[in-house]
């Protein structure tokens, strides 16, 4: 399973920004895709994620209403689109693809619920 990345880089403060993830090896219809990020000297922190189900993506509090999340099943790829950035959301932003099957999304928010990680891109917002 390899999960491929990109899209990051620099942007303004209230620009946007746009991720891609090539996924491959595996059903992927069948597992939540979605994002987490990584700050220096912080910890991973869930961004949001897309049900295996194609319903509503869910998000961290902190992006919700700023950022969204699509797919497209058949050519296996994830979108991050990055509305009103802000410095905060500099970060290394990674790919991940759930280890359940048919997983509920609100319990999925864990960095250990997710198996396969992309390589990391990076996304820095200046002020």
């Amino acid at each position: 399973v390899q999960l491929q990345a990109s899209g990051g880089g620099l942007v303004q403060a209230g620009g946007s920004l746009r991720l891609s993830c090539a996924a491959s090896g595996r059903t992927f219809s069948r597992y939540n895709m979605g994002w987490f990020r990584q700050a220096p000297g912080k910890e991973r922190e869930f961004v949001g994620l897309i049900r295996w189900s194609g319903g509503s993506p869910y998000f961290a509090g902190s992006v919700k209403g700023r950022f969204t999340i699509s797919r497209d099943s058949a050519k296996n790829t994830v979108t991050l689109q990055m509305n009103g950035l802000k410095p905060e959301d500099t970060a290394v932003y990674y790919c991940v693809a759930d280890a359940e099957p048919f997983a509920i999304a609100s319990m999925r928010t864990d960095p250990s619920a997710y198996d396969y990680w992309g390589q990391g891109t990076q996304v820095t917002v200046s002020s």
